[in-house]
């Protein structure tokens, strides 16, 4: 899908597609550095805290993407219903790269705050840096400051970003009353502002995933606790992810010839239809 992304010059110059790129781009990063810390979790290898930490917070980064990039495709969707005279303008390339520098620098600016707050942490008073439990991103919570601070900024991403697409939703379906818009466009974007906040939500059950494993450990044995714990990072890592990619692009009359053609590594679909039958 990335590459599907970055083959043709509609798609590398049109807004819309720059922002599912990025928040694709994200997902696959997000998915990769889960991946990484479940079977380094799985394997029980131990780091020292300044390695468990960079990997800690390169997850962090890259966690606050998708919530944001989902904010500005609902926005970039609620203009071109409701301004589709001034879309151009508003939406154009440069003010879509400018929203994206923003997205990053304001995750970025996460990750620092967390820096400063895990300094805190008195290390020079440990006789090793060595970790006794598996790296996590709860191993990483050293001082109440910190547990505030991620505890504060998760209810504020999530809550402004809900509020951000819901009012978009809204302000869609009143733009479909008027007489002058588009039936077709308004109702397309509803279901595409639908499965944003679709994703918003499983964006945060992930958010909640080390949080709620580290309750039921305490209650469940080792046995199931590792068996429900495989379940939930199946069904809040990995599917939501896998499938974003392909909903969009099944669902774009754009991208899903162009993806459909890759998939099938570049054959005509004319050359395929004989071996079918």
């Amino acid at each position: 899908m990335l590459f599907t992304l970055r083959s043709k010059p509609v798609f590398r110059e049109t807004p819309r597609y720059i922002l599912l790129y990025n928040l694709l781009f994200a997902d696959t990063a997000h998915l990769a550095m889960s991946q990484l810390m479940y079977l380094l979790h799985a394997c029980r290898m131990k780091f020292t805290y300044p390695v468990c930490g960079v990997l800690v917070l390169i997850t962090v980064l890259i966690s606050d993407i998708s919530p944001l990039t989902l904010v500005l495709m609902s926005l970039e969707r609620y203009v071109a219903v409701c301004y589709p005279l001034r879309h151009t303008t508003i939406i154009s390339i440069r003010n879509t790269g400018l929203a994206i520098i923003t997205v990053w620098s304001f995750s970025l600016l996460n990750v620092v705050i967390r820096v400063i707050l895990l300094l805190q942490f008195p290390f020079q008073d440990l006789q090793s840096l060595q970790m006794k439990q598996s790296c996590s991103s709860f191993a990483m919570v050293l001082v109440k400051a910190s547990d505030h601070f991620d505890k504060a900024y998760t209810c504020f991403l999530f809550a402004s970003a809900g509020v951000a697409v819901i009012s978009s939703y809204i302000g869609v379906i009143v733009a479909a009353r008027s007489a002058s818009t588009d039936k077709a466009s308004a109702h397309k974007a509803r279901k595409t502002l639908l499965l944003h906040l679709m994703q918003l939500g499983l964006s945060l059950c992930s958010t909640f995933y080390s949080t709620f494993s580290f309750a039921i450990s305490n209650i469940l044995d080792r046995v199931t606790f590792y068996r429900i714990q495989s379940l939930l990072y199946v069904g809040v890592f990995l599917l939501p992810r896998c499938l974003s990619s392909l909903i969009y692009g099944l669902r774009d009359q754009t991208i899903r010839p162009v993806l459909i053609y890759h998939l099938c590594c570049g054959l005509k679909l004319s050359s395929i239809q004989p071996k079918l039958h």
